[in-house]
């Protein structure tokens, strides 16, 4: 248990007005691949108003990961597989990072402050930590402990979006493919996404488990033994939905083979 669950009940309960911030899509879903998309929403619950943040800010991807919940959709329903996605906005608690860690709140993303995010007492970090962390979390937990005592779990996906350009450097790749010891999914994913000679895939690139990005993976797939990979796809090509749907039916194909090999 987390100092969060000291916090008084009253007081937690405001945090994200009794919403379920991790929603299951498909659950009874064939596919032994677990779909998670933990940057899926930009939504902020009203006790945290803007966080100080004008209506530009909050639609841009210090916000969220633009697109990547659509593709995990369409993923969901070409795999047949289950789908768990947050239903808050990384501004509140990133719930790829340790919760101990200190960009687990961003208080500067990027060149943007987060002045709602400023100076947070223990007890504010805590309540967080309870109602969005512990819950998003633990919800994975009971969902891929159950599905994995069945034998229907056999690799977990968490699904991502980067942008072009950070910092002023334009990144070159239109898809990233993220992984730590174990390598094969990513590397069969890989072989397949090069047949298409277009296309720039980076390997741990634009993030790799050293930036410390792998914080779900580590908790719901290795340490269940599982095969994990983490896409990251370059946002201004998953803008709309048919940019979504182009990049799930390209993926969907090598995913459901390379989990079979596995």
């Amino acid at each position: 248990m987390t100092q969060a669950s000291r916090v008084p009940a009253d007081q937690v309960s405001a945090a994200t007005a009794g919403q379920p911030v991790a929603a299951i899509e498909n659950p009874q879903g064939r596919s032994p691949i677990l779909l998670i998309c933990e940057h899926a929403s930009n939504h902020l619950p009203a006790r945290y108003g803007t966080l100080g943040l004008g209506p530009e800010e909050l639609e841009s991807h210090i916000a969220w990961d633009p697109g990547a919940l659509g593709v995990a959709k369409e993923l969901s329903r070409l795999l047949d597989a289950p789908l768990i996605h947050a239903t808050v906005s990384r501004l509140v608690l990133d719930l790829n990072r340790e919760p101990s860690a200190p960009d687990s709140i961003w208080t500067l993303s990027e060149r943007t402050t987060i002045p709602g995010n400023l100076d947070l007492d223990a007890e504010e970090r805590a309540i967080r930590v309870c109602e969005v962390y512990d819950a998003f979390h633990n919800a994975v937990d009971v969902f891929a402990d159950a599905r994995h005592a069945a034998g229907q779990l056999g690799a977990v996906v968490s699904i991502h979006s980067f942008t072009p350009v950070y910092r002023d450097v334009p990144r070159p790749w239109q898809i990233g493919l993220i992984f730590n010891r174990d390598e094969r999914y990513a590397r069969y994913v890989e072989a397949g996404l090069k047949q298409d000679p277009a296309l720039t895939v980076g390997m741990n690139e634009p993030y790799s488990p050293a930036d410390r990005v792998f914080h779900t993976l580590e908790r719901h797939a290795e340490k269940r033994g599982l095969p994990p990979l983490m896409i990251e796809i370059r946002n201004d090509l998953i803008r709309t939905q048919d940019g979504q749907a182009s990049w799930a039916s390209r993926l969907a194909p090598l995913l459901r083979e390379g989990a079979r090999t596995l």
